[in-house]
């Protein structure tokens, strides 16, 4: 299960992201350490999912200063009301 869904992500502003992905940051970081100290950790696939959870909010952060990310949501939500009015 994610840590952020992705509709998450795209409602949290810019700050939020950015605190969010230096919380994240410092729990991959106490981990790490916990291995690297010889120390078992309670759950080794949050690792790759903090990885990967960091990696979605900078992109999508990315996409948003790029203006991609608004352009994308909207072209194919007129392509599924075109779908729509095609089937009626």
């Amino acid at each position: 299960m994610p840590i952020i869904r992705l509709k998450e992500m795209n409602d949290m502003s810019s700050e939020e992201r950015a605190s969010k992905v230096v919380e994240l940051r410092a729990e991959l970081s106490r981990l790490r350490t916990m291995i690297s100290a010889g120390g078992a950790v309670d759950n080794p696939a949050r690792i790759r999912e903090l990885r990967k959870t960091i990696a979605r909010i900078l992109t999508v952060e990315k996409e948003q200063k790029l203006g991609i990310r608004g352009k994308e949501e909207k072209a194919s939500k007129k392509a599924t009301k075109a779908k729509e009015k095609k089937k009626k």
